[in-house]
């Protein structure tokens, strides 16, 4: 059986992780700042993933917004652009309007291409730029810098990736008809990724939440060969309740942003057991370029 492009991307993410917190780019956010973080799908997971971060290390208040919904009206001190392409309409527009009223930084993959000039600074992770569709390696990769740059040593978020991207994946999980992913705090933007992730890659049914709210109505959709999967630490009785559902919890010991690897293998292995090609997701583009943006 062949390998494709998007399992070797997801197996290379410890060593993206391990250069990432290498870099100390003095373009990123300065304490006491009031900061805005904008991207498009898995790129505004992982700016709420930063918000919630940084505003829990006292670094200053930190939003995070879809790029078509940012506030133009608000001062922020700096706006952080994560995109992957760099050809993302909607980001782009977001730089246009601010350039010259309020600095901005955009954390990209390919440094070719028409962000460049539109954003005040860069950070470039080129070696950890993807051919994929679907978002793996850039996304963690950039999550692993941002939780670098707030102080965090990552050294047991990469041991935890290491048998992330080894383990085998438990049959139950690999038949599951249904999955709920879980978070708080900074780990609801992982749990939102996983579930999106899921959706792209394997066209599966999957729902997120934050862990407390799961409780408030969606706990209903949980059943026997159903999955809850906990980012973090669950909120108390959280596992017996869903044990009385008749559905499996998932609440590994490892780093959150680890579990998230298992999630992106999980998803690929799904594809493969449909017949579906991980590589060519349906009714995706790696880049959504909705008018007016020079290649």
């Amino acid at each position: 059986m062949r390998e494709h492009f998007v399992e070797t991307e997801i197996i290379s993410q410890p060593d993206c992780w391990r250069q990432a917190i290498t870099l100390a780019p003095d373009s990123l956010p300065a304490p006491g700042m009031r900061v805005a973080v904008i991207g498009c799908g898995t790129s505004w997971f992982v700016a709420q993933s930063y918000a919630q971060l940084r505003e829990a290390a006292g670094q200053g208040e930190t939003d995070a917004f879809a790029a078509s919904e940012f506030p133009h009206r608000r001062a922020y001190d700096r706006v952080v652009a994560i995109t992957r392409s760099g050809t993302t309409t909607e980001v782009l527009d977001v730089l246009d309007r601010l350039h010259g009223r309020i600095p901005t930084v955009a954390l990209i993959g390919d440094p070719e291409t028409p962000i460049v000039g539109r954003a005040d600074q860069l950070v470039v992770l080129d070696f950890a730029d993807e051919r994929s569709v679907v978002q793996t390696r850039f996304a963690t990769t950039v999550l692993a810098l941002l939780r670098s740059s707030l102080g965090e040593d990552l050294s047991r978020a990469i041991a935890d990736a290491e048998l992330s991207v080894v383990e085998p994946l438990p049959d139950e999980l690999l038949t599951a008809e249904q999955f709920t992913f879980l978070g708080r705090g900074w780990t609801n933007g992982l749990a939102l990724e996983a579930g999106l992730k899921m959706r792209e890659a394997a066209g599966a049914w999957t729902e997120s939440y934050p862990a407390m709210e799961y409780r408030h109505g969606p706990i209903s959709i949980t059943g026997p060969n159903r999955v809850a999967w906990m980012f973090g630490t669950a909120p108390e009785g959280l596992p017996e309740q869903v044990a009385a559902t008749g559905g499996l919890f998932r609440a590994g010991d490892r780093d959150p942003l680890a579990e998230l690897v298992t999630v992106q293998r999980l998803a690929v292995a799904i594809a493969l057991n449909q017949g579906l090609n991980p590589d060519q997701p349906r009714h995706l583009t790696r880049s959504v370029v909705l008018r007016g943006v020079d290649q």
